[in-house]
C-alpha cells in the first residue's frame, strides 16, 4: 500500500485527490493540509511514501517545505510530487534542485497522476510525460540556473558523464540505450554509479546536476 500526503491550499484540488486515491486498492490517503507549514509536521508525523504537494501556498510555501522535507535525514525515504498549473512554472528547476522527485500538471488525467505516485513510489523520479523534454529544454535555453560544475563531477568515468548528458536531455533509460546501441540494464548500471558519485537523491536531481554542471550529449 503506497501511503500519501496531499499539500495544496486549494479545497477543491484536496477533495479530488482524496476521491482519486481513495478509489484505487494500493493508495492510501493518511492525511492532507492546506498549507506548507501545517503539511510539514503531517509530513513528519506521518511519514508517508509520498507527497503531493502544491508550491504557491500560504504560510509556507511549497518550495520552502520541500527543503525541510528533504533536507531531514529522518524523512530520507520521503518523496516529494510537486503539483503545478502551468507547464512551464518558472519554480519546476527550483524544485527539482531542491529534491523533488518530479512534477505533475493539477489538470493531468487521473490515471496519470497515479502514475506519478506509483513510479515515485518505487524510487523513481518523473517529470510529467506531456513537458518533461520542453522543461528541460526551456530551462537550457535560456540558461538554466547554472552555477560551477558539480564537484564531484570528476569522480565521473567518460561513460558516465556520456549518460548522464543524455539523461539531462529527458529521455529514459530504453532511448538512451538506442542512441548509444547499448542495452538499457548497461544504462541502469551507468546512472546508478552516476547518482551515487554524485550524491543525487533520485533521476530528476541528477538532470539538474547535468544541467548546472554543463553536461549536453
Amino acid at each position: 500500500m503506497i501511503r500519501v500526503v496531499v499539500i495544496d491550499d486549494q479545497a477543491l484540488v484536496r477533495m479530488g485527490l482524496r476521491t482519486l486515491l481513495e478509489s484505487e486498492d494500493d493508495t492510501e490517503l493518511v492525511g492532507e493540509a492546506a498549507d506548507g507549514r501545517t503539511g510539514v509536521d503531517l509530513v513528519r508525523r506521518t511519514r508517508p511514501d509520498v507527497v503531493l504537494m502544491d508550491i504557491r501556498m500560504p504560510r509556507l510555501d511549497g518550495l520552502a517545505a520541500l527543503r525541510e522535507i528533504t533536507s531531514d535525514p529522518a524523512l530520507a525515504t520521503v518523496r516529494v510530487v510537486m503539483l503545478t498549473t502551468f507547464e512551464l512554472d518558472d519554480y519546476v528547476f527550483g524544485a527539482l534542485r531542491d529534491g523533488a522527485s518530479g512534477f505533475v500538471l493539477k489538470d493531468s488525467p487521473p490515471d496519470e497522476l497515479l502514475h506519478a505516485v506509483r513510479v515515485v513510489a518505487e524510487g523513481a523520479s518523473l517529470l510529467s510525460p506531456s513537458v518533461t523534454r520542453r522543461v528541460i529544454q526551456q530551462f537550457t535555453g535560456r540558461g538554466a540556473p547554472s552555477g560551477a560544475p558539480h564537484p564531484e563531477l570528476e569522480r565521473l568515468t567518460d561513460r558516465e558523464r556520456e549518460i548522464v548528458a543524455w539523461v539531462s536531455t529527458g529521455r529514459s533509460n530504453d532511448e538512451i540505450a538506442a542512441e548509444l546501441v547499448v542495452s538499457p540494464a548497461t544504462v541502469r548500471t551507468h546512472v546508478g554509479r552516476a547518482m551515487v558519485k554524485l550524491g543525487a537523491r533520485d533521476r530528476a536531481q541528477l538532470v539538474v546536476f547535468a544541467v548546472q554542471s554543463g553536461l549536453t550529449p
